[in-house]
């Protein structure tokens, strides 16, 4: 074969991968944008549309000095998030086998949805796309190659939506006023540092413990129970996403960076670290 011929076959090669890669992108914008859209369909008015130092009476006192440090009177309610981060993501559930992510994510606060669209590259190029929603009381956790090759897809089961809810749950360091009562939030006292926060999501009722530094921010959130997939199974495994690097955001402080671990009887089990690079919040009014 001739060097003319092998390079007409590969740039032919290139040109075919170029095309598949644009489709496989397509094929993800069109997943996200249905996901988006189900969440915005599932919206509900958020009340009252602003917070007031009142209704933290009789909650107990790290909970109170958490919301008197990252909100001040009047702070309007948060009703959804755009989030960007970057980060790297763990793809071994038995190594260390960390790839760069970048991701987008949408969130609503009410009724309590979001959806994280991330690209986790596994080469130059070669990226696997992830979704991992909770929209409208559904779980899904979907990953493809290239956006077109299934990898991973779960859904519709109530162990998945309950992990997602807790993804929600874990994560609203981020959005805060999320997590007043007025809001639906049910917090019971621990000890001088924690407490243990409830949340409803139609049939869905699920507990988490909170942790909080010598400020009084949420250092860490912990689940007894969260599914984690291991050896084709989903095992019910301890799992805690811990945050820090507070920063103020639209009038509110939140964490900027974090990490989230299974903890496993070895030893926790990092899989996610990553960074906030921008967070744009909507209120209501």
């Amino acid at each position: 074969m001739s060097w003319d011929v092998i390079t007409i076959v590969l740039m032919c090669l290139v040109v075919i991968l170029a095309g598949v890669i644009r489709y496989g992108a397509y094929r993800g914008e069109t997943v996200a944008r249905s996901l988006r859209g189900r969440l915005e369909d599932a919206r509900e008015p958020v009340h009252p549309a602003a917070f007031y130092a009142g209704e933290l009476l009789n909650l107990p006192a790290p909970v109170q000095r958490y919301f008197r440090a990252v909100l001040t009177d009047g702070q309007p309610m948060v009703t959804a998030v755009t989030v960007h981060h970057t980060g790297t993501f763990n793809m071994s559930e038995t190594g260390e086998r960390w790839r760069p992510f970048v991701s987008t994510q949408r969130v609503v606060t009410r009724r309590p949805g979001f959806d994280w669209d991330g690209r986790i590259r596994i080469l130059p190029g070669l990226a696997v796309r992830v979704h991992d929603a909770y929209v409208a009381g559904e779980g899904l956790l979907n990953a493809t190659l290239l956006g077109l090759i299934p990898l991973v897809n779960m859904r519709g089961t109530p162990e998945v939506a309950q992990g997602e809810l807790m993804r929600f749950f874990a994560e609203a360091a981020w959005y805060p006023t999320v997590l007043l009562p007025s809001q639906g939030v049910q917090w019971e006292s621990v000890d001088d540092c924690s407490a243990r926060a409830t949340l409803h999501d139609g049939p869905i009722r699920l507990s988490m413990l909170f942790r909080f530094d010598e400020d009084g921010l949420i250092a860490s959130v912990r689940a007894e129970a969260r599914g984690r997939t291991s050896g084709g199974r989903v095992v019910p495994t301890p799992w805690e996403g811990r945050w820090n690097r507070y920063a103020l955001h639209d009038g509110m402080r939140i964490p900027v960076e974090g990490e989230v671990a299974w903890l496993l009887p070895r030893g926790p089990k990092p899989y996610w670290r990553g960074r906030i690079t921008s967070i744009r919040c909507e209120f209501a009014s």
